[in-house]
């Protein structure tokens, strides 16, 4: 039943695994796409220019049999990429597309007649601000400068830009992704939630069920105890039974109070631990030396005993267990400024690094036999319930571990 329990949980993490690799696959598809789109883009908007500086060059050779209107047409038709056309000397002469500061010269098309702002805003654009490369240089190295020779042997440079719709494009695989990661975060958080409530469910509906079918039982014994004592039986027998009893009936109201918010006191912390290790004392192996380091400020703190107690218990056994039933255990009580604490120390075989937050993991066993979700009962009713921390502070293999438990000061 444990390998079965174990192997569901493996499954529920594969399949969140899967769920994260399929959607990291799918988000670097799209951006594979938007990129080649944007490349394509660009290209046609290069073999546009060319066009375009082309229809320039023939427009200043034309004779009287030329087809001006063809050509004026293909010229005219840019309304979308910003164009400089500068003279050999890199001295702005015309400008199209551009988006102006001062709005007047919105309708200009010849940098002469510009406000010196917006001038100013076509050289920066032109030369590029704090850059340091010459404008010869960047033209043999920036296809997006066109050399255009003219009648007579004068030539022109046109420089231009992505357009607008290019521009957006090439930010649209960006926001793509930013969205799609958060759509795919939205749906495993969402999954995760899922997953989370309904092992919430399954806890509190075992925990609840345990606890019901154990009162049957445990009201039988109580009444065969009564019979037994009645009828004369020895009374170290009776008092024997009658302890065990008792003890089911603190198994059964722990586990009642799983699923539902325990009734939280104010109790002293070395009363707590003293409690339920002078149970375990009397349950381990002779060989496991159990020593208690116990605070002389014993703060006081708002918890569950029933709950604090099966903590405890948890941690011994799994002590002993990794021990292998002979060594020494050291439970140590303190204080801080926000925080009271316990640590639970082992001589045993310790817990690699890379295992520190997995042993927490529902499922998760060193054990040849055991469902691995001792330290996950542990860990929620430290953080669920008593809104503190548990953690493994330190461990060496072949050394031991040492746990250490935090709880809010009242």
């Amino acid at each position: 039943m444990a390998k079965i329990g174990i192997s569901i949980i493996e499954r529920v993490r594969s399949g969140k695994m899967l769920v994260i690799a399929v959607s990291a696959i799918i988000v670097i598809i799209f951006l594979l796409i938007s990129n080649n789109l944007v490349k394509e883009l660009g290209r046609q908007e290069r073999e546009r220019m060319d066009i375009w500086a082309q229809a320039t060059q023939r427009l200043a050779k034309a004779n009287i049999d030329s087809d001006f209107e063809f050509l004026l047409g293909i010229i005219s038709q840019n309304n979308s990429i910003p164009v400089l056309i500068t003279d050999e000397n890199f001295n702005i002469s015309e400008f199209r597309n551009f988006n102006l500061p001062d709005k007047e010269d919105a309708d200009k098309s010849l940098f002469e007649e510009l406000t010196p702002r917006n001038q100013e805003y076509l050289q920066k654009r032109l030369h590029r601000p704090g850059g340091d490369t010459p404008l010869r240089e960047m033209v043999k190295r920036d296809n997006h400068f066109i050399e255009v020779e003219l009648f007579g042997g004068v030539r022109q440079y046109i420089y231009y830009e992505d357009s607008t719709l290019l521009r957006s494009l090439s930010l649209y695989p960006f926001i793509q992704m930013v969205v799609m990661v958060i759509l795919a975060l939205i749906c495993y958080l969402a999954v995760v939630y899922t997953k989370r409530a309904e092992q919430n469910r399954v806890w509190v509906g075992l925990s609840k069920e345990t606890a019901h079918q154990l009162g049957t039982p445990i009201s039988s014994l109580m009444a065969w105890s009564e019979y037994l004592q009645a009828t004369g039986t020895d009374r170290e027998i009776t008092d024997e039974i009658d302890k065990d009893v008792k003890r089911l009936s603190t198994i059964a109201d722990r586990f009642s109070k799983i699923g539902s918010q325990p009734d939280m006191q104010l109790e002293y912390l070395n009363d707590v631990v003293s409690r339920s290790l002078d149970y375990m004392r009397h349950r381990i192996s002779g060989q496991v030396a159990l020593e208690m380091h116990l605070s002389d400020d014993d703060h006081g703190v708002l918890l569950s005993r029933p709950l604090m107690e099966w903590v405890m218990e948890n941690l011994t056994k799994n002590a002993v267990d990794a021990m292998q039933g002979a060594g020494r255990i050291e439970i140590t009580t303190g204080t801080d400024s926000k925080n009271v604490w316990i640590e639970v120390s082992d001589t045993g075989k310790g817990i690699p690094r890379k295992n520190f937050k997995k042993v927490f993991h529902p499922g998760f066993t060193t054990k040849k036999r055991g469902w691995g979700l001792g330290l996950t009962l542990v860990k929620r009713i430290i953080e669920e319930y008593h809104r503190g921390h548990i953690y493994v502070k330190e461990s060496e293999p072949g050394k031991g571990t040492t746990f250490r438990i935090e709880l809010p000061r009242a």
